[in-house]
């Protein structure tokens, strides 16, 4: 990899602008036991609107991490599941939030500082 790899129109960038999406990831890993109705997804993902799960849904299937399929009937039923494609994203999630796990309270620490360093400077500093 060369030290251009996250420039313009790389493949790192990519990847990146996958897992930059909250909801990406979520939907992803919501998805890693079995395929789901969009109602089991809301459910279990819980606090995402059904907006936001359907133009989700919509961005991972456009980019062939998730499949979408019809179930005839009345309703029709749908359900989504990873790809092989969208599988192969679940070690990073893992790692990511693996991470977030260990290093979650550092974070917020740091930001908690920034935030009481910034409420104390003088009003003409800001």
């Amino acid at each position: 990899m060369t030290t251009d790899a996250f420039l313009a129109d790389c493949r790192a960038r990519l990847a990146f602008d996958l897992l930059s999406n909250t909801w990406n990831a979520v939907v992803l890993w919501a998805l890693r036991d079995r395929p789901m109705r969009p109602v089991e997804l809301r459910e279990r993902i819980g606090s995402i609107s059904s907006k936001v799960l359907t133009e989700t849904l919509r961005r991972l299937q456009f980019n062939g991490l998730v499949a979408r399929h019809v179930h005839p009937g009345v309703p029709a039923r749908v359900e989504y599941e990873l790809t092989v494609l969208g599988r192969t994203l679940l070690v990073p999630i893992d790692a990511v939030g693996a991470w977030a796990f260990e290093h979650g309270d550092e974070v917020m620490a740091a930001q908690e500082a920034q935030c009481t360093l910034t409420t104390q400077r003088p009003p003409h500093t800001r």
